[in-house]
């Protein structure tokens, strides 16, 4: 049985795959956020400018998707399979991703935030620990 989440979602992995900003946009509220995998912030209209300034998609699939709902809003955590490149760099072809998915009054249900995140060890200089003033070292005097 497909529901309105599988076909939302199906739709959103179609425009971005594709790169149809107008279906895309469409699929996502007027305050849309979208956090990138290295805590980037794009509002909405710049998430659909992302296809003009040179991304592109060959393969995106998602699966082990799971979802909770609290009242109208529904929590979607999945894992994105990709394969493409922006301006010619490879993208994360494995990412976990989280949708906040809402019910608005006049479009149904609609995308209010992405949220993407590596999995496993990050690539390049972004693999280097981070010190997040969790663990301090003291030195003796």
């Amino acid at each position: 049985m497909i529901t309105e989440l599988d076909e939302l979602l199906t739709a959103w992995t179609e425009a971005e795959r594709s790169g149809n900003r107008e279906s895309l946009g469409a699929l996502l509220v007027d305050d849309f956020v979208g956090i990138g995998p290295v805590g980037f912030m794009l509002p909405k209209q710049a998430w659909l400018s992302r296809f003009e300034q040179g991304l592109r998609y060959e393969r995106l699939e998602l699966d082990e998707v799971s979802t909770r709902r609290y009242g109208d809003a529904t929590v979607v955590v999945a894992r994105q399979h990709a394969v493409g490149d922006h301006q010619g760099n490879p993208t994360p072809g494995d990412t976990r991703i989280s949708f906040t998915v809402v019910r608005t009054d006049d479009a149904g249900l609609q995308i209010a935030g992405l949220h993407y995140s590596f999995l496993g060890q990050v690539p390049g200089p972004a693999a280097r620990p981070l010190n997040c003033g969790l663990l301090t070292t003291r030195e003796s005097p």
